[in-house]
């Protein structure tokens, strides 16, 4: 019985799961130790398998392949550089090939491209979409009938980096204003202490422990920086994807991520903030949630492999 591993490495956790017959029957999450430019999360990752492979009694020989979803530009299984963990110019096969100790089929592809490629696949969906996920960054996939987009360099779907403003928030790429340092956690938190300071709007949030998790759970119940904070968000991201859409015109717009946890509160005011700044043209563009939540990058790794 052959098995595939499919990895999603992320600025703060990394997602393995363990694929068989189009089923996701493990997952697993370690944290992405991205100390000294992130030269340990590669051997993290593979001890964590190594242990996995153990554990179920399979055999490197019953590994179809190894997928890995990373959030950066990828060019022939090579990582042209990725901000949030400190890599840059990695030959990732080949890398992982030497600590598995085995000549192991691997793939690797941008994260959220391969996330867009699990969601489309394993929800059997038949239209032109657009998938956005947001998390430590953000990021993008573009499919249309079927077919998804690298760029020629990798870098196609880097919606993250979109300039919002170019005297914004520094960025983690370097730049200033790039649309992840305001839909991002990072943005998230910002908004939300910036908030908690002007001491306008009553909160239960407490600035020394922001997360986007308490902030649109305590948004959901009425908080009124947690209200704010949502708003202001939906209101950036809306306006990248009006822009988005006037290029790309997809049927739908899909968010995932850890921050898409947020729900209906998050959808709503971004489909109302779209509506405001769109052309009229793709005025009718949706927007829904992603239905595999955060294991997308999983499935889209196994699918990547199964290609």
């Amino acid at each position: 019985m052959r098995y595939v591993f499919g990895i999603d490495v992320g600025g703060t956790t990394t997602k393995i799961g363990l694929f068989q017959d189009d089923k996701l029957i493990k997952k697993y999450q370690i944290r992405s130790n991205t100390e000294e430019k992130g030269k340990y999360v590669l051997g993290d990752i593979t001890n964590k398998i190594k242990e996995v492979l153990k554990e179920e009694k399979i055999s490197l020989k019953d590994i179809e392949g190894f997928g890995f979803g990373v959030p950066g530009p990828v060019v022939k299984n090579k990582v042209i550089r990725c901000a949030n963990l400190g890599w840059e110019n990695i030959q990732l096969d080949k890398e992982f090939k030497r600590l598995i100790g085995e000549d192991v089929y691997v793939k690797v592809g941008n994260d959220a491209t391969i996330a867009a490629v699990g969601e489309y696949n394993k929800m059997g969906l038949d239209k032109s979409i657009v998938f956005i996920t947001l998390g430590t960054g953000v990021g993008g996939g573009v499919i249309s009938n079927g077919i998804w987009f690298e760029g020629a360099t990798g870098a196609n779907g880097e919606i993250g980096h979109i300039n919002i403003d170019k005297n914004g928030p520094l960025c983690s790429c370097g730049k200033r204003g790039c649309l992840e340092t305001y839909a991002g956690i990072r943005g998230w938190n910002r908004f939300a202490k910036e908030l908690i300071e002007e001491g306008k709007l009553t909160t239960k949030l407490d600035i020394n422990n922001l997360d986007p998790r308490f902030i649109h759970t305590l948004a959901k119940k009425g908080d009124e920086v947690g209200i704010e904070v949502v708003k202001r968000v939906a209101d950036v991201l809306g306006y990248a994807c009006a822009n988005i859409a006037a290029i790309v015109n997809p049927d739908v717009f899909i968010i995932g991520g850890g921050i898409s946890n947020a729900g209906w509160i998050l959808i709503d005011n971004l489909q109302e903030s779209f509506n405001k700044y769109a052309f009229y043209g793709v005025k009718g563009t949706t927007f829904e949630l992603a239905k595999l939540g955060n294991d997308a990058g999983m499935y889209g790794c196994y699918y990547m492999i199964k290609k």
